[in-house]
């Protein structure tokens, strides 16, 4: 008998696993949900709320603003993400690697530094838009929709390179050949045979750059201007109604669920319609690059990376900048990080702790649930795994409501407190942990931790000695990922924090509000740094950068 299926402590994990979800995720998504249903007057139920959000035209505005930015972000991130992906995977292009490699940094990055640098490039007194204008040259400005966009596309594409290209190299090739035997064009060749073999990577790539994009916070607040969209005027709405029930406020946010769900959906549905596999076998090998066409193919793909690579580039080169007070004065120094030491030492700490607490959690817990959903395959593993794809949904400016919501009378009562700032940095990244152990445990035999227990070993036992350590590999990725992912929260800590528990992403958004463009390059750097680090960390324990990072 499998004695790995019977041991009572991987049913109690399953219990506890599920018993976390609950309070941490269901019980916040379910207090937004109802209270949306809330006549914030007499407290009975209501539809007022959603109709009054589906049919004013603020509200319709904005949703059609936020429809219009993911799909943006979407189109921007495909067209620049397919030709990558396809010219990396079938050309020997020189440098591949570090195209690779800046393009994850340009993914782990946060989306609202891109903004801000490219406010210092091209924003009304960026050195961009100062030097074309001194040769009469006026540059369309960057605020409004078509930033937005701008910044959506060059920070999200990588998703679509990185799934895009690992699908473009693992296409049996004799699929091409024998297509191109058959009289087709290269061009019919592309479209008929290697784009549906390579869409479902493509799609997913897709759906991640919308929902992402129509999820975040940061970027249409600072370069949005009058450009409102669903999570801003969620944000807003909420801060408003602080003083009765945010009731508009959660019906908002109950909508962006919504688009974010029925994208999802349509995804998983176009790809159960078109099914394509191959066999992994007569993989298609580089061919080398020549002449104009080889140059063109190097400089597109160069530009690419750095266009993506641009507001890091900005942002350290900005962070060395001599400045007096707010106001940058020419030359070089250290003046911006002597400020951040002097006035704002204890926002690196909070951001830090919070997320390296937040992280260990994420650790243990990632761990022991990816084993009980790779190990234990029972309807309540499969809920498990199911219900942990929500936060990859659920934006964090509706996380953080329903935290609000939730967490705030009695023995619950943790508002304005650093351990509501970890719980949430925890729930909405421990998919990350759960994925990259999972993943690595999917290729550990069964047989092993057997072996072990026939040898005399507790199933516990042999899980820790036995599995754990083979392991090792995919639980610092996760580690890492989740690290990198919790220093740049923003959208779900901007309502969640207080002058003791204000984190770096925080303060850098403060910061570029407020025209301190000297400490908010500073941070940026720091987390920008701080991001580089695990990031090579995870290179170096992950098989591949598409494992690793998507």
């Amino acid at each position: 008998m499998n004695r790995l299926r019977l041991p009572e402590f991987w049913s109690g994990i399953l219990m506890v696993s599920l018993a976390v979800i609950a309070v941490l995720l269901i019980w916040p998504i379910a207090q937004v949900l109802q209270l949306g249903f809330v006549d914030p007057e007499t407290q009975g139920f209501t539809l007022a709320n959603y109709t009054k959000v589906l049919t004013h035209k603020y509200y319709v505005g904005a949703l059609v603003n936020t429809l219009i930015v993911g799909v943006g972000g979407m189109v921007g991130a495909c067209l620049l993400g397919i030709p990558l992906a396809y010219f990396t995977a079938r050309y020997a292009v020189t440098g591949r690697n570090v195209i690779a490699t800046l393009a994850v940094l340009a993914l782990v990055s946060p989306p609202f530094i891109g903004a801000y640098s490219w406010v210092v490039v091209a924003g009304n007194n960026g050195w961009l838009t100062q030097q074309l204008r001194s040769f009469g040259i006026a540059l369309p400005t960057i605020y409004g929709i078509h930033g937005i966009i701008l910044v959506f596309s060059l920070k999200f594409f990588p998703f679509v390179y990185l799934m895009t290209e690992s699908a473009l190299r693992n296409i049996n090739r004799s699929f091409e050949e024998a297509a191109e035997n058959l009289g087709c064009s290269p061009s019919e060749r592309f479209f008929k045979i290697t784009l549906p073999l390579v869409f479902p990577a493509i799609s997913s790539g897709a759906i991640l750059c919308f929902v992402l994009s129509i999820a975040d916070f940061g970027t249409p607040s600072i370069i949005g201007r009058d450009f409102r969209t669903l999570s801003t005027i969620a944000y807003n709405q909420y801060t408003s109604e602080m003083g009765g029930q945010p009731t508009m406020a959660v019906s908002i946010s109950m909508l962006m669920i919504v688009v974010s769900m029925l994208a999802v959906f349509l995804q998983r549905y176009m790809i159960g319609k078109r099914r394509y596999a191959g066999s992994l076998t007569n993989l298609a090998v580089p061919a080398p690059l020549q002449g104009a066409y080889g140059a063109f193919v190097h400089a597109l793909c160069y530009l690419i990376v750095a266009l993506a690579t641009l507001p890091i580039a900005v942002v350290i080169y900005t962070s060395f900048l001599q400045t007096n007070g707010p106001v940058f004065s020419g030359g070089f120094g250290l003046n911006s990080y002597a400020r951040v030491i002097q006035e704002v030492p204890d926002v690196i700490a909070n951001t830090f702790r919070f997320s390296l607490i937040a992280t260990v959690l994420i650790t243990l817990a990632g761990g022991l649930i990816s084993y009980v959903v790779v190990r234990r395959e029972t309807p309540l593993s499969g809920l498990l795994d199911a219900v942990l794809m929500v936060p990859y949904v659920v934006p964090g400016v509706v996380m953080a409501i329903g935290f609000l919501l939730t967490f705030n009378k009695g023995a619950f009562d943790l508002v304005g407190t650093g351990a509501i700032i970890v719980l949430i940095l925890f729930i909405r990244r421990l998919p990350y942990g759960v994925r990259a152990t999972s993943s690595v445990l999917r290729q550990i035999k069964p047989s092993i931790e057997e072996a072990a227990i026939n040898l005399g070993a507790s199933p516990v036992k042999a899980f820790w000695k036995v599995t754990v350590p083979l392991m090792v590999p995919g639980i610092i990725a996760g580690a890492m990922m989740s690290f990198i992912t919790a220093i740049n929260e923003l959208s779900s800590t901007l309502l969640l924090y207080t002058a003791r528990t204000a984190t770096m992403p925080v303060r850098i958004y403060s910061a570029v509000l407020d025209g301190e463009f000297g400490i908010a390059a500073a941070l940026s750097t720091i987390l920008l740094v701080s991001s580089g680090l695990c990031v090579y960390v995870v290179l170096r324990f992950s098989q591949s950068k598409e494992s690793a990072f998507v």
